[in-house]
Parts: structure tokens; sequence; C-alpha cells
């Protein structure tokens, strides 16, 4: 018998930790396998495998490549198998370290042969916000996973929440209306599971589609937020089939990224016509990436080569004259002001005359984004 796997991780510890400690209570033979990463800075990483009685062993994982998150990838899976060949374990759950992503954790852990049955992140939503808010790098908090780690606080825990389908939400006094609301617009498909309620054991075993969550995170295909408005939170979805000037765009970026808690999604440049770019903001910061060609872009023989998810996530958005090329932008935050928001990002697009003058022109225009992009 496959031995069942639940990963358990969120950068709020204490929520975390109830969350595995009523995992333990509820299904019987479960254990805890925990890597600790701040002992990383001695040159090794901690792990302890426990019970609901307390710790039944302890051992080190040398650091690989000087990686705190590659010792414990490359200890993970053995550690995993070892149980699973013992028998005697009815759920391993993996509650990961602090900043320890649990899209990269459930990866390997699928790779390795098991069965990942759930993945689950903590949160306190009074934490919310300030966690969002929070733009310090990793590294200033001690919570670094390696030396070349460059995340920072905001963004590790905006991708913690939004990659999960099951969230454990703490009961907290300090927590409001208003906290509750951000949380359910920043992951409206997300099960929530209140601590120290029933539901969160049959939550770990519900089941997990590593591809599936992947590709719902993927920025060509991403599963965004929806419109909405309620106890003081909003979230705009801006959806336009006209591309960015990119030098307006550019001197709007700090406004718009500003503008929310959280942004995301894909957006189109007109002097890179044929490059879906990727937005992601968190914590008064900006990530732009490229994520490939728009399908609109590929040859039809190369379209058999792409995931069907992405295709009928293109299908979607496709227009007759340019394909599934697009603006969707999704910004949600207490306070949001949509209409200074709307017309900040209407200014940022191609007026009527550029975008008559048509792509041969478009390509023309100064290339703002080169540094962003590191072209």
């Amino acid at each position: 018998m496959s031995l069942p796997v639940v990963i358990v991780g969120g950068l709020h510890a204490d929520a975390r930790r109830a969350a595995v400690a009523q995992l333990l209570a509820d299904v019987p033979g479960s254990v805890v396998l925990h890597h600790d990463l701040a002992t990383a800075v001695a040159g090794t990483v901690a792990r302890t495998i426990r019970d609901a009685t307390g710790i039944l062993s302890a051992g080190e994982a040398p650091l690989v490549n000087d990686c705190a998150c590659c010792a414990l990838r490359e200890d993970l899976v053995p550690e995993l198998r070892r149980l699973a060949d013992a028998g005697s374990t009815g759920l391993a759950v993996v509650e990961l370290w602090d900043s320890v992503e649990p899209k990269a954790m459930a990866e390997v852990v699928t790779a390795g042969g098991l069965t990942v049955t759930g993945v689950i992140t903590a949160v306190d939503p009074a934490l919310l916000l300030p966690y969002l808010g929070n733009g310090d790098d990793l590294a200033e908090r001690g919570l670094a996973a390696a030396a070349t780690d460059r995340r920072t606080v905001a963004d590790t825990f905006a991708r913690q929440l939004e990659y999960a389908p099951v969230l454990a939400v703490t009961e907290s006094e300090e927590a409001d209306d208003e906290d509750r609301e951000l949380l359910a617009q920043l992951h409206p498909t997300a099960r929530q599971v209140v601590v120290g309620h029933e539901g969160l054991a049959g939550a770990a075993l519900a089941g997990f589609d590593v591809e599936a969550a992947a590709a719902a995170q993927h920025p060509a295909c991403a599963l965004l937020p929806a419109e909405a408005d309620a106890h003081g939170v909003s979230t705009l979805v801006w959806h336009r089939r006209r591309p960015f000037h990119p030098e307006r765009l550019y001197q709007a970026l700090e406004d718009l990224t500003c503008a929310a808690a959280r942004s995301r999604g894909r957006f189109w440049l007109a002097d890179r016509p044929d490059t879906l770019l990727h937005w992601d903001a968190a914590g008064g910061a900006l990530c732009v990436e490229s994520a490939g060609p728009w399908l609109a872009a590929l040859p039809d023989a190369a379209w058999e080569m792409v995931p069907p998810v992405r295709r009928a996530a293109a299908a979607l958005d496709w227009h007759p004259e340019h394909g599934d090329c697009c603006q969707h932008l999704v910004f949600t935050s207490p306070g949001l002001d949509r209409d200074g928001l709307e017309q900040l990002l209407e200014s940022c697009l191609l007026t009527e005359a550029e975008y008559a003058a048509g792509r041969d022109a478009w390509k023309r225009l100064p290339p703002a984004f080169d540094t962003l992009l590191e072209v």
C-alpha cells in the first residue's frame, strides 16, 4: 500500500504548527517529518520525525551546494520511502520550514514515486496583510533557504498561499472581516478549514494533482481571482485587447505596483508583441518575466506540443485578429482605488493612432523593459 503524504507549509509558523498538531491527533498512525533549515548556518539541516507522543528519531543532512533547500530535497524522499517500507505509518505529514514553498516539495515528492494526497498552507488571517506588505528580503529575516536566495517575505507568502488548494485558517481574535475577506478574494477557489474544527484530516487525504496545480499558477493559464468588492476589500480584473506602450507602462510601474496588496497576471507589450509577459507583485515589489511566446505567435505545427490546459486557456481569450494576446491583470487590496487604477492602466495602452500604425511600428518603440527582462 502506498504511503499518503500531505504537505503543510506557510510562513505563519504558529498556525502551521497548530494544523500539524491537529493532523497528528486526528489521523491514527500519522507522523510528521520536518527539516529545520535554521541550522544551515552550521552546515547541516536538522531532521526530526515525530508522532503525537513526541520525537521518534532525529538526524542531520549535510548542505548540498551550500543550499539548505537542496539538502531538504535530497533527504526528503529517502526518508519518506523508509517510512513507506516500514508499513506502520498511516499518513506522512511533511511540515515545511517557514520559507520553503510547497510547489517545489510537492513536485519532488511526486517525482520520487510517492503519492501526495494534499497540500495545505496554514494562515493566521490577522497576519495576512502584514506579510503581503512585507518587502524585506528573506535573508534579512533569517529565512533564506540558500546564500543565493533573493526572495522577499511578501512574494514567498503569496506563492505559498495561492498554490495550496486547502487553507488551514486559525481562529484569531485579532482578525476582522476585512482580513477574512482579503483571504477569500486572494484565493477564492481554496477550501478553508478552521484549525481545531473537523475537516482537516479529510482535506489531507482528498487527493492532489501536481500537474494541475502547476498549470493553475502558470501565467499563461493561471486561475486568477474574479471581480469582488466586500468588507472594504476589492479585486479589480482588468482585461484589454490593446498592447501597452513600453515607456508609458514603465513610468507607471511604481504606482501600479503599490496600488494593491497583491497583483498578478499576464500582459502584452507593443515592442514585444509575440512575448507573453508575467506580472507578479506583492510587498511593493514587482517581478516581470517572459513566459515564452503567445500561442498566436507559434506555427500551427507547434500547437501539438502545448499542454491541453494552455490551449484551452488561449481559446477562452482568443481574438480573430490577435489570438490570445491580451492584458489580463488582477489587483486585490483593501481600500483599492478602482477608478484611479483603471485610468492609470488605460493611459499606458497604445493610443488609437499608435495602435493603427501596426506591428512594425510597435517594434520600433523605445525598449523600456530591456533592463527588467535582462535582455
